[in-house]
């Protein structure tokens, strides 16, 4: 029964990656903002490390001029998935609802995304790479869900077809 639970943990380890570990000393040069503005809109986000060494997302969702959209996107070296099955990443929100998102292909214009719901507390979010649905300004594309093998861009974004501000803490992000 030891032996086979240490092989069970040498498996989920192996199997881990790390996506983006914050810290105090974080380099944030391949994170960007991304909001409305780029199709005229007046969103304002903003993306940085706080004292605690945690990604902070903060900013205001505007509905002016046909906006309402806010992301932050992390562009990495192609990473080839191997045997992860879902996206596990820890964070404090406000009680807001967000999309993780993620390209396989940067050039890509559709992203596959999830849907979830923050609750003002530290948690833990588990996203099954399955349930991902490809999608592309805001519309579900009739196209096969993530297929989990490669990616190159994850992002946070926030479209709750409303003006509001936004605070997102993020501790982690890795694969499971």
């Amino acid at each position: 029964m030891i032996l086979t639970n240490i092989l069970f943990a040498s498996v989920l380890f192996l199997s881990s990656m790390s996506i983006f570990d914050f810290s105090k000393d974080s380099d944030l040069s391949n994170w960007n903002v991304v909001d409305d503005v780029v199709m005229g809109g007046r969103s304002n986000g903003s993306f940085s490390v706080n004292d605690e060494g945690n990604g902070i997302f903060k900013g205001s969702v505007s509905l002016e001029n046909n906006g309402g959209f806010s992301s932050v996107r992390y562009r990495l070296n192609p990473k080839k998935l191997n045997g992860q099955s879902k996206f596990v990443i820890k964070l404090k929100g406000d009680g807001k609802r967000y999309q993780f998102r993620v390209k396989s292909d940067r050039f890509d214009r559709h992203s596959y995304i999830y849907y979830f719901q923050t609750t003002g507390e530290w948690q833990t979010v588990e996203i099954q790479l399955s349930e991902m649905y490809p999608s592309f300004r805001g519309m579900k594309l009739n196209m096969p869900n993530y297929p989990g093998e490669v990616m190159e861009e994850i992002a946070f974004l926030i479209s709750n077809k409303k003006a509001e501000s936004f605070e997102l803490e993020i501790d982690s992000i890795g694969l499971q």
